[in-house]
């Protein structure tokens, strides 16, 4: 391939900002930002990406908009203008994520971030994953804590806590997925050039539906060139998803 692995990932990362329009991102981690500014560079230019505290900045980190910490969570987080990608400790077949503790609650085996501000980032905004290792151990049967709510657990919550809830893509080393199944179970949206549905598996507990998959798609050569000479030319993406 023309196209290493990581370079397929960031793309696929960028993907998952398609539609997205004039939308707050905040994208969190090395490949998710790498996505989203490859996404704001080509597709969608419309992106408003966030510094995480008080400004709105371009690709390259420079301020185009001041974005006070309370407007934000007035006007923007609970209105479905915001698209966060987060990482996940353990995720399952509907959605449901942890980044709080591996154990009983009570007695964890290991104690994580915290719940933080995932479940109001899953009710109020789109949200998605990034999963740079596939494997058992992330993708469980179900989650020692529910920290971003899935749509099992939004539906049992109710209407208010399904209004804006849209758990939209998980994306790992192997592939990208999304919840399209039946009762919004997990589905297989696309796996990476070379990976097979056994690779997957092998490295899921839960069945994954495959109805429908395609192969993830390689970068344009317009997009290996700003991945390459703007976005990373250090090639950090190398490192997170090696070859």
């Amino acid at each position: 391939m023309r196209a290493t692995r990581a370079e397929i990932v960031v793309v696929a990362m960028a993907e998952v900002f398609r539609g997205d329009g004039e939308i707050v991102v905040s994208p969190m981690g090395l490949v998710p930002q790498l996505g989203a500014k490859l996404a704001r560079l080509t597709f969608e230019p419309d992106l408003l990406m966030s510094d995480g505290e008080a400004y709105l900045v371009t690709t390259d980190g420079v301020v185009e908009g001041w974005q006070p910490f309370r407007k934000m969570l007035d006007t923007i987080v609970p209105h479905g203008r915001r698209h966060v990608v987060m990482g996940a400790n353990q995720i399952d077949r509907y959605g449901n994520q942890n980044i709080s503790a591996i154990g009983d609650h009570a007695r964890p085996k290991k104690q994580l971030l915290g719940v933080r501000g995932a479940p109001g980032n899953t009710v109020n905004h789109r949200t998605s994953y990034w999963v740079p290792r596939h494997s058992t151990r992330v993708f469980v049967d179900t989650v020692d804590v529910v920290s971003g709510v899935g749509y099992d657990n939004a539906a049992k919550a109710g209407p208010s806590a399904q209004m804006y809830h849209d758990v939209h893509r998980v994306v790992t080393n192997l592939g990208v997925f999304g919840f399209g199944g039946a009762d919004h179970a997990m589905r297989a949206v696309s796996l990476h050039p070379g990976v097979t549905r056994d690779e997957v598996m092998a490295a899921t507990t839960f069945e994954i539906d495959f109805s429908g998959v395609e192969t993830s798609r390689e970068p344009t050569e317009e997009e290996l060139r700003l991945l390459r000479e703007v976005v990373d030319p250090k090639s950090l993406r190398d490192k997170e998803v090696p070859a």
